[in-house]
């Protein structure tokens, strides 16, 4: 019986050594590629690759074109929460099944998020500033608002942001959110429509998946619907935010400021225009990051794959595929 080929598609600030390690010993065949994340760039298979039965994605754009280039295709697993790399369309018609990581790093984004907001908030970054060059109290300009006073707004109500909202909400005088997929409010938070959570949120969360409705869904208008002064959370996805917007924005005063833990196009330039903006705190795509969520992280996808190769189904779908003949022996 011929030993069925993973291909892990790219290497990302993840070892793949581990997923590779679990596959092979389990019977299969592995292969790395340096697919590439960004459209427009050429998609070098390895020797061998159009024999793969599964991908496990990281930041590799999977398209129709690559997907036509393998043909024995039937699962692909992702080392993220977020599959928006993946052409869901393509996938769906060739009957593939897509099954990404969902509680991997729960924990570990919402405490990120509450670290980004209150670094924002009680302005860390200047008063930092103000050290490292001598100062001290008196030389501190910025005035932080008080936290009990004002309105925080979650964009999205799923695991992570409920996470956030619990850890966060006793700190603020209200808790809002909007998500058309939750209906049932939990650690008392107010479910809202889009417009009043944009409208009333003093401080606005971004806990969204990227899909072609949410690319850009916080633009020019979403700010202008903003009151005066409010600030912007994103540990989510970097194309969720019109980056001209957000520069707008910022410049009229109508936000105070950002904290961002990705950007576009990542990883992004050098020289992008962010990474050194006072009113903006950066971090490099981190929020995942943790002892604990490295192992959910390197090794789920893995497990993923070597259910379906075991099954020829997956319980738990990001998009349904077609059930087919399992590839390897059923595990212990």
């Amino acid at each position: 019986m011929t030993r069925p080929l993973v291909l892990f598609t790219d290497e990302t600030d993840l070892d793949p050594a581990p997923g590779r390690q679990l596959l092979e010993v389990a019977g299969c065949e592995t292969l790395l590629a340096e697919l590439p994340s960004r459209a427009g760039e050429p998609q070098a298979l390895p020797a061998g690759a159009e024999r793969a039965v599964a991908l496990v994605v990281g930041y590799a754009r999977i398209d129709e074109a690559l997907l036509e280039r393998l043909p024995n295709v039937g699962f692909i697993a992702t080392m993220s929460a977020g599959f928006d790399m993946i052409d869901r369309a393509a996938a769906e018609a060739r009957g593939i099944w897509v099954v990404n990581l969902t509680d991997a790093a729960t924990e570990e984004v919402a405490a990120h998020a509450l670290t980004l907001m209150l670094a924002l908030e009680r302005d860390l970054r200047g008063s930092v500033a103000v050290t490292a060059a001598g100062g001290w109290t008196d030389d501190v300009t910025a005035v932080p608002r008080r936290l009990s006073g004002l309105t925080l707004g979650l964009f999205g109500f799923g695991r992570i942001a409920q996470r956030f909202a619990e850890v966060a909400g006793p700190s603020f005088a209200r808790v809002i959110a909007h998500d058309p997929f939750v209906t049932a409010p939990v650690h008392g938070v107010e479910l809202v429509d889009r417009d009043a959570l944009i409208a009333q949120s003093d401080v606005l969360s971004l806990h969204l998946p990227l899909t072609a409705d949410t690319h850009g869904a916080i633009d020019g208008a979403a700010f202008a619907a903003m009151r005066p002064g409010s600030s912007l959370v994103n540990v989510s996805r970097g194309e969720l935010v019109d980056p001209e917007a957000l520069t707008a924005a910022l410049n009229s005063g109508q936000l105070r400021g950002a904290a961002v833990d990705v950007l576009h196009g990542e990883p992004p330039a050098v020289d992008h225009p962010l990474r050194n903006d006072p009113r903006v705190i950066v971090t490099p795509h981190v929020a995942f990051l943790s002892d604990g969520s490295l192992e959910h992280y390197t090794l789920d996808p893995a497990r993923n794959v070597l259910d379906w190769l075991r099954t020829g189904t997956a319980a738990r779908a990001a998009v349904p595929g077609r059930d087919t003949e399992p590839l390897l022996p059923a595990g212990e």
